[in-house]
């Protein structure tokens, strides 16, 4: 038993050995960094980009490199919440005010209450509350949770499938393994037909942490229970918690939160400073 035990321990130093070299190795294939770039590749950050390409540096670089780059140009985190507010009024997608049980944050999504107007102003109010998420995850820990009640939702009020998987394209390419689960809950007969169709530009890695989760059904009940406490959880999706979305007191949050965030990149918001430092793509290739 205690040669097994030391066997295991083992394995985990080799792991965590190869891990820390191959960081190394991508770190120094990057080249140097400067300013904002240089903020984002943390070694977590690394670590993400590493497991998402199966530890291969050579696609992991690649696949940074082409993040770094579209961050200079999309500048998510210069984002501010009286750009896309408008997009929130309806609560079709906040951050929540609990985490799961993992200490994650939690992002809760009403798809009946789509009311974009533009695809544009739609995605960028979800990258902004990704970046929210992510600047508001505890220390150590680099992942989110989704939770979409689909009560009340139709082909209508869903989102088209090109912005569907434009969505999808940004989260999995730019924002690598910051989903831990997605929970679609309770979602008609219908959604079927359109999932059908999304799945195929989701990826096999982000495909797995989708979970189809009904209220009558004891394995999804199991499922919740292992992700969330149902005293947090709202009553929406099993828990016996409140959930209300006020839209005043969630946009005095996001406002706070604007400050932290230009504190956190070193924006200085006075001067209009918004340039994304970034790695010079054709000396480190």
């Amino acid at each position: 038993m205690f040669r097994r035990k030391s066997h295991n321990h083992d394995q985990e130093i080799d792991i965590a050995e190869r891990d820390t070299k191959l960081v190394q190795e991508l770190r120094d294939a990057m080249g140097p960094l400067s300013g904002r770039s240089l903020k984002f590749c943390s070694d977590a950050c690394l670590r993400r980009y590493l497991e998402a390409r199966n530890w291969n540096v050579e696609k992991a670089q690649k696949m940074l490199e082409d993040t770094i780059k579209w961050r200079s140009e999309y500048k998510p985190e210069e984002i501010r919440w009286p750009e896309i507010a408008h997009e929130g009024e309806t609560g079709k997608v906040w951050r929540a005010n609990f985490h799961d049980r993992h200490g994650r944050s939690v992002l809760i999504m009403k798809p009946a209450k789509q009311n974009m107007t533009s695809s544009e102003d739609n995605i960028r109010h979800l990258v902004y509350l990704l970046e929210n998420a992510t600047l508001n995850a505890p220390e150590g820990q680099e992942q989110m949770s989704w939770l979409i009640d689909f009560k009340g939702w139709s082909l209508n009020t869903n989102v088209s499938i090109q912005t569907s998987r434009d969505i999808i394209h940004i989260l999995q390419n730019h924002y690598p393994e910051r989903l831990s689960i997605v929970v679609l809950y309770s979602p008609p007969r219908i959604f079927q037909a359109f999932w059908k169709v999304v799945k195929y530009f989701v990826d096999q890695k982000t495909f797995k942490k989708v979970k189809f989760v009904y209220p009558n059904n004891k394995d999804s009940l199991e499922l919740m229970k292992t992700f969330f406490d149902t005293e947090n959880l709202p009553s929406e999706f099993g828990g016996k918690a409140t959930l209300k979305y006020d839209h005043e007191e969630f946009s005095r949050l996001m406002i706070q939160d604007d400050i932290k965030t230009a504190k956190f990149w070193g924006l200085d918001e006075t001067n209009g400073d918004s340039k994304f430092d970034h790695v010079d793509t054709e000396s480190t290739t």
